[in-house]
Order: C-alpha cells, then sequence, then structure tokens
C-alpha cells in the first residue's frame, strides 16, 4: 500500500476493463506518472480523496454512481469508444467533468495525468518583453526581470525567443553551462513534463535559461515554442520571454501566453514612432500589452507622453544607469547594483504584476 503522500501525487484509474486499462495505463506512462489501479470500489473508496486526479472506466460508473462517493474534482470518465447516454447519467452521478472516448480524446487524458506530475493548476506568471525600437534595453529588462525574480526565491525561467539576438545567454554569462538550448527542443511537441525540463535546462540557484546555441536554427515550429513555455509555466513561479520586435509563428504563440506583455521604448522621437509600429503587431495576440519607459532621451519626451501617444497602460519608467551596456558585454549580467534603476524598476513591475494575478 503507498502512503497517503505517495498518493496525493499520483492518479487512480478504476476499470476492470483490461484492453482499457492497458490503454490508460501506456497514456499515464506517456505523462511520466504511475497511477493506483482499482477494479472494485472498495479498493477505490481508500484513494478516492487522495489521489491527484480520477479516471473511472466506463465498464465499473454505475457502480461508483451507486455508492455515493464524496464529491471531488479532477473526476473523468473513459470510454473504449463513444458514450452513450446511461454513461453520460452516471458521469454527472459521480461528478465528473468530462466524458472521453478512446482513441480520440487521449491527449486530454495524457494531459490530465500530466498535471499529477507537475502540480494540477499551476500556472507561472508570465513576463513577455519586447522591444519598440532597436537598442531599446529590452534584453537588458527581460535578463533583469529573470535575475530579481530569481532574487526573490522564485523558481524563475528565462527564454530567449528572439533568434537574432545573439543568444541572451551571453548577456548572462552561462553560455558555457551545460544544458539544453533551443536546437535540442526545436523538435518537442505535445506536451513536456515539468520536471524534465526544468532540470535539463541551465540554471543559477534559482534561475533557468533557455536560449540558442551559435548555431544556424532560426525558426521555431510554433508546437515547439507552445510546448516549452506551457512546461516553463507549470513548473516556474515566474516566466519571462525575450521577443523579437517581429514576431514569428513561434513568437506569437509565447505571446498569446503571457500575463502581460511589456513593451519597452527610449523616451526619444523616433524610437516612440518606431514602437508605434510594434504595437500594431503585437497588440492583437498579446493579452494585455503594457509600456516601460526608458527616460534620459535629449528629445525630453515625458512617460506619460509616451503613454498617450501609444495608447498603452505605463507600467514603470527608468532612469539610465551606466555601466549595464559594459556588463552585458563582459557577460556579468544586467543587475550591477541592487538599488540601481534597473533593479528598482524590475522590483516595481513584479509587485504590480504579482499583486494583480494574486501571487504575491
Amino acid at each position: 500500500m503507498t502512503s497517503t503522500e505517495e498518493r496525493g501525487t499520483r492518479p487512480l484509474i478504476m476499470t476492470t476493463d483490461e484492453v482499457l486499462l492497458d490503454d490508460l495505463l501506456r497514456l499515464s506512462a506517456a505523462a511520466g506518472t504511475t497511477p493506483e489501479v482499482a477494479r472494485d470500489v472498495a479498493s477505490a473508496r481508500r484513494a478516492w480523496s487522495t489521489a491527484a486526479a480520477v479516471v473511472i472506466g466506463s465498464d465499473v460508473v454505475s457502480l461508483v454512481a451507486d455508492v455515493r462517493l464524496p464529491r471531488r474534482g479532477g473526476v473523468v470518465v473513459a470510454c473504449p469508444r463513444a458514450a452513450d447516454a446511461a454513461v453520460w447519467a452516471h458521469a454527472v452521478g459521480v461528478g465528473a467533468v468530462d466524458v472521453l472516448a478512446l482513441p480520440g480524446q487521449q491527449a486530454t487524458l495524457i494531459d490530465l495525468f500530466g498535471d499529477c506530475v507537475d502540480g494540477a493548476g499551476r500556472s507561472a506568471v508570465t513576463i513577455g518583453v519586447v522591444g519598440g525600437c532597436g537598442g531599446s534595453g529590452s534584453t537588458s529588462f527581460a535578463a533583469g526581470l529573470g535575475l530579481t525574480g530569481a532574487g526573490r526565491d522564485l523558481t524563475t525561467l528565462l527564454i530567449d525567443a528572439d533568434p537574432l539576438g545573439g543568444g541572451i545567454d551571453l548577456a548572462m554569462g552561462n553560455e558555457h553551462m551545460a544544458g539544453l538550448r533551443w536546437p535540442d527542443l526545436a523538435r518537442s511537441t505535445g506536451r513536456l513534463a515539468a520536471p524534465t525540463l526544468r532540470e535539463a535546462l541551465p540554471r543559477s540557484r534559482e534561475l533557468a535559461v533557455l536560449s540558442w546555441d551559435r548555431g544556424d536554427l532560426l525558426c521555431l515550429p510554433p508546437e515547439s515554442m507552445r510546448s516549452v513555455v506551457s512546461a516553463g509555466q507549470r513548473g516556474h513561479d515566474l516566466v519571462v520571454v525575450d521577443l523579437p520586435r517581429r514576431l514569428d509563428a513561434a513568437a506569437e504563440e509565447a505571446v498569446i501566453r503571457t500575463t502581460v506583455t511589456l513593451l519597452v521604448v527610449p523616451a526619444q522621437v523616433r524610437a516612440v514612432a518606431a514602437a508605434s509600429r510594434v504595437v500594431s503587431a503585437v497588440r492583437d495576440v498579446a493579452p494585455r500589452l503594457g509600456l516601460v519607459v526608458r527616460t534620459g532621451g535629449s528629445a525630453g519626451l515625458d512617460a506619460h507622453q509616451i503613454e498617450a501617444s501609444l495608447d498603452l497602460e505605463l507600467w514603470a519608467s527608468m532612469r539610465p544607469e551606466r555601466g549595464i551596456t559594459a556588463a552585458l558585454q563582459d557577460g556579468l549580467g544586467p543587475l550591477r547594483r541592487r538599488r540601481g534603476a534597473l533593479s528598482s524598476c524590475c522590483n516595481l513591475v513584479l509587485d504590480a504584476v504579482q499583486t494583480e494575478s494574486g501571487a504575491a
């Protein structure tokens, strides 16, 4: 008999149909979990309340409905073929959230089993960062957010989604660290296990970084970006994505999964003009688009003027900070001072997004 703690991370399968059981065990193995199997209601009762999820075979769902086990979440009914009206009625009786027919809906079952491994319902605060013009400082800001989050003991993933950016690992000084890069994940589709991704990437304490290598790969399949970002969200507290100004299909997959995407714009006339074109491209994709202004330009534009001009919500403004460019060139990372302008701006943004998301 497994312990309560072990059962709490494992799904429960209830069926006497050996063919259906074989299919469900195959799907759970694909998700990286080992379920507890019950062939009668008495066995199922012991794990009913503590299992991470419950999958009831259509062959026994009527028996479960008859004994009126306590209502709980995460219950589905699995069928070897399309369900009839009786199965649906019993599914309602046991409080199932869905009735899934195999093989057509096996992907949904893999996701359900995968949530038992990764933690059901967990989804990281996800911040996209995009430059309003060339040289905007967006990569420095993205790296700063990642370092600031890790400094708060948040498990953090920094994703470089710009294939032409040179590699954010160079700016962070971890290009020689062992771990996977984008070319290693370019063929990933479907569900990635969050713990597997977390352990496979270059990591320094709480900060993991997914960057490009120095090879020739210039684009990613959208499915690969979707798989990686989704796994990152399930396995981390914070995900930061450094985006290209011209969104390709893969970058769009990242943007649509963000909590907020922040446009970094220097307080200069030409920068604002260029940023307006980026806004047009990103606004239709991003669930929420905000503005970070780098002040100190010779044109003397005010952050609120830029906010009004671009019709974006101003999240923060950031004064110039000496030494950041040199630090990035030397691979030292952008946060050289804990009380510097960049650090203060990153903390302000993280405070705001965590408060709004309830993750503080």
